[in-house]
């Protein structure tokens, strides 16, 4: 699996500029190839920021860091849970489950890329 994980930030810092740390955030892992090349026409739509907040973008960085704003993540958890493999993918399943606890909590998301 060419792993792409996503977790919650519990508080975003505008200056931060965010490093790889899969483990203060939770993340949960999805396969990169197998979801993101199908889901990249949807995701490029989405209003982002890569690696810091004074760099917003479209879309999440493959090889870097994303960070997924709350106004985001309705869109975002649409794209995975359309996805008719979410019925046999724990992790895409865990997946929907993160994004649902961001958008509760009105968090922002990180995303690891490959």
């Amino acid at each position: 699996m060419i792993k792409t994980e996503f977790g919650i930030i519990e508080d975003i810092e505008e200056t931060e500029n965010y490093s790889y740390d899969p483990e203060k955030y939770h993340c949960v892992c999805i396969d990169d190839a197998i979801y993101i090349d199908v889901w990249w026409d949807k995701l490029v739509l989405l209003k982002t920021y890569f690696h810091q907040l004074n760099r917003p973008a479209l879309g999440l960085a493959r090889f870097g860091i994303t960070l997924i704003p709350p106004e985001s993540l309705p869109a975002f958890q649409k794209i995975v849970i359309e996805d008719k493999r979410i019925y046999k993918d724990k992790n895409l399943i865990a997946l929907a489950d993160k994004i649902s606890e961001a958008i509760s909590r009105n968090k922002y998301m990180i995303h690891f890329g490959v």
